[in-house]
């Protein structure tokens, strides 16, 4: 089980009563990756993760220096952006790490305030607060870096009524294939070097007002091979969550340490995205073709019942079902949940998703950490990187 900043047992109320107020956010706006090539991503999103064609902006909108496709999943935006020319900032960042996350969108009332509270409080800038208008009204965009070449980016949109930003055209396509029943982001994992957590915990906790509500060291994810340790970080309403990790001391090579030598530096590791029906949605996208990570061993889905505790008779889910798909179950004090994670989704082992469904869980799946890096370290070694 977790160790807790605060206990559980007092209620995350409790617990997000020390966050501070002074960085109010609504939840996550978008987010946006750079990637080689962004027509060819967005039909791989289309596709396997069932996104629908949203908005657009490039040549035909008047920009010249990039192309951005928007994707679209119940209340779940993301922004796929490529370099037109050699020189462009976009085309450095994909030589250098590959697609990845570069913007991490927040959804807020105020951008200018937003913008100078984090700044004063000792933010880097990555955009002072722009305005940006069409015929349907107004957005406020203002953005700070966070751990690596990452970005927080504030949206302000209450005085627009467009789909998604000025500057953009709906996009329209023949080919939308349906919803696989993703919901919204539940959370977004950070990874950093050698000694850098606690520091960007620090970041988090100065800058944003957010809280460090749940710590696990190098003793509770940790296998025979490596280690690592991660804290969960949180704004005031608890709608946005944070984990950041760094590698730990083991006698190979951890997953964090394999994906900041690919990924050259921090970065978003896995975005974390909420289902109603993890069954459904997992067994459509794997017959999309989306590669998860190989399952536990047998004895792993014998264990459930007991894992489960007193919310075994609230389980409604069919343990071998679970295993057929390879599906984890863990559980806390509030409920359980069900979660799973992908394979990288591009060549580089860097970027990956969790697909999670909640049953009054807060946690972020302890009791599966064990099984769960077994399971990358076996990848790890197919790749020869363990």
């Amino acid at each position: 089980m977790a160790k807790e900043v605060k206990n559980v047992e007092y209620g995350l109320e409790k617990i997000f009563e020390g966050a501070q107020d002074f960085l109010p956010l609504n939840g996550t706006d978008y987010v946006e990756f750079y990637v080689g090539n962004a027509k060819q991503a967005a039909h791989f999103y289309k596709t396997a993760f069932g996104f629908q064609s949203y908005a657009y902006a490039g040549l035909e909108t008047g920009l010249k220096d990039r192309v951005s496709y928007v994707l679209k999943q119940d209340k779940i935006r993301l922004v796929l952006t490529t370099a037109l020319t050699s020189d462009s900032p976009i085309g450095e960042h994909v030589k250098k790490h590959g697609d990845g996350v570069k913007i991490v969108a927040l959804w807020v009332d105020d951008a200018r305030k937003s913008y100078e509270e984090t700044t004063k409080r000792g933010a880097k800038s990555f955009m002072e607060p722009t305005v940006e208008k069409d015929e349907h009204g107004e957005v406020v965009r203002a953005g700070i870096y966070t751990y690596g070449e990452t970005v927080h980016m504030f949206v302000e949109r209450k005085n627009y009524k467009g789909d998604f930003l000025p500057g953009y055209q709906k996009w329209e396509s023949d080919y939308n294939p349906s919803s696989v029943g993703l919901k919204f982001i539940d959370h977004m994992v950070g990874n950093v070097g050698w000694g850098e957590m606690n520091i960007w915990v620090k970041w988090y906790e100065d800058v944003m007002g957010f809280v460090n509500f749940l710590t696990f060291d190098d003793k509770q994810i940790t296998t025979e091979y490596s280690a690592l340790m991660s804290k969960v970080m949180s704004n005031g309403n608890g709608r946005i969550k944070f984990p950041i990790n760094e590698p730990a001391e083991g006698k190979k090579k951890s997953q964090i340490e394999e994906y900041l030598d690919f990924y050259e530096g921090p970065g978003v590791q896995h975005i974390a995205v909420a289902t109603d029906d993890i069954i459904k949605t997992v067994g459509e996208l794997r017959s999309r073709g989306v590669e998860f990570l190989p399952p536990p061993p047998q004895a792993y889905y014998d264990e459930i019942p007991t894992r489960l505790g007193a919310h075994r008779d609230m389980m409604k889910e069919d343990i071998k079902e679970l295993q057929k798909l390879s599906i984890l179950v863990d559980a806390d004090e509030e409920g359980y949940l069900l979660q799973i994670f992908t394979k990288p989704v591009e060549d580089r082992p860097t970027l990956f998703f969790e697909i999670i469904q909640r049953m009054g869980a807060k946690g972020f799946g302890a009791g599966n950490f064990k099984a769960l890096f077994e399971s990358i370290e076996r990848e790890q070694a197919k790749r020869g990187t363990l």
